[in-house]
């Protein structure tokens, strides 16, 4: 069955709605003008829109879920579809038909008791089915199989049992980004007040993440962040976020990835502490030569004071020898003048 036969008609709400959904009375009236003189058909052409309006009323509801679904990148999707049935049918009389709202491919259908799959779209061959046994109960749902970013969109369920009827709803696809992995440019020779390139990067993911980066405090940096987005043959997307910072001593960064549409099951974070600063070579060992030139001259200074003390120590020890034979000299002398 090609999309001429189900699609000739647009419907109420823009979308096309297949001929054979059609009540056999309005079908009737079409094949009855064919033919005709143009004041028949102009008679029975002003009791179409009437009949069509019939037909309108006739429309059944159907269910689908308001909300998208979500599904993990690889899994399997049920796309929820289901209808009240007046009364007991067979399954004959069942036609069921999913196509993509948007490009009007055809997904699955399912006709005349079992499965009509000649104009399936050619990247759906072997990965969709209904539920067989439920049927009869009015659940319609599609099963996808391998799901894939490809497959996001809106998808369209058409029922049609005595009456007709359509509705649409949204699958969006996700997957769980990688951890990510931050690194540090440049790696050696920082000091503090230097700006540096923190880099995260994560891997596999779908759709794009929200990126927060936050310092050790926990604060939020909202300045100097570039993100980035490359997709893989699968639609996957790599990530990369850069940060640029003046880095501080014993500084933290953070970075923190979250899947909009996994919330807290999509993120995951790293830190890079200060720990990478380190003092420049040339610096290093002039601060090194400082060092050794400033101990030498402790050294030295010491032995020239130890030195001076010691001369020091001798000039006063001779002087007290010389005072004290001075002293006994003259006590001599006198001893002298006495006795004569």
């Amino acid at each position: 069955m090609n999309d001429s036969q189900w699609f000739e008609k647009p419907g109420n709400d823009g979308s096309h709605m297949p001929m054979r959904h059609l009540s056999p009375k309005v079908l009737c009236l079409k094949k009855m003008t064919h033919g005709l003189n143009p004041a028949w058909k102009i008679m029975l052409s002003l009791l179409m829109p009437a009949m069509l309006a019939v037909q309108a009323l006739a429309m059944m509801e159907v269910h689908v879920p308001e909300q998208p679904v979500v599904v993990l990148h690889g899994r399997d999707a049920t796309l929820n579809c289901s209808f009240s049935p007046a009364g007991p049918f067979n399954l004959s009389d069942l036609s069921v038909f999913w196509q993509l709202t948007d490009t009007k491919r055809s997904v699955h259908g399912y006709g005349e008791g079992h499965d009509q799959l000649a104009d399936q779209a050619e990247r759906f061959a072997n990965r969709t089915s209904l539920f067989p046994a439920q049927l009869g109960l009015g659940n319609t749902s599609l099963q996808l199989s391998r799901v894939v970013v490809a497959d996001e969109g809106s998808y369209t369920c058409f029922i049609r049992v005595q009456d007709y009827g359509s509705a649409a709803l949204l699958l969006q696809v996700a997957a769980l980004y990688s951890k990510p992995v931050v690194t540090l440019m440049p790696e050696s020779n920082l000091r503090p007040g230097d700006e540096v390139a923190l880099t995260c990067v994560a891997y596999g993911g779908y759709p794009e993440a929200d990126v927060i980066w936050q310092d050790g405090g926990g604060h939020n940096l909202t300045d100097n962040i570039t993100n980035s987005l490359v997709a893989n043959e699968e639609g996957l997307f790599t990530m990369t976020s850069v940060l640029k910072v003046l880095l501080e001593p014993n500084s933290t960064y953070s970075c923190r990835l979250i899947n909009p549409l996994l919330g807290e099951e999509g993120y995951a974070f790293v830190t890079i502490t200060g720990q990478n600063i380190t003092f420049p070579p040339v610096a290093l060992w002039v601060t090194i030569g400082l060092a050794v030139c400033l101990l030498v001259l402790l050294i030295a200074l010491a032995a020239v004071c130890r030195r001076k003390i010691k001369e020091s120590c001798e000039e006063a020890r001779r002087e007290a020898e010389e005072a004290k034979e001075l002293e006994e000299e003259e006590s001599k002398t006198a001893m002298t003048l006495l006795k004569s």
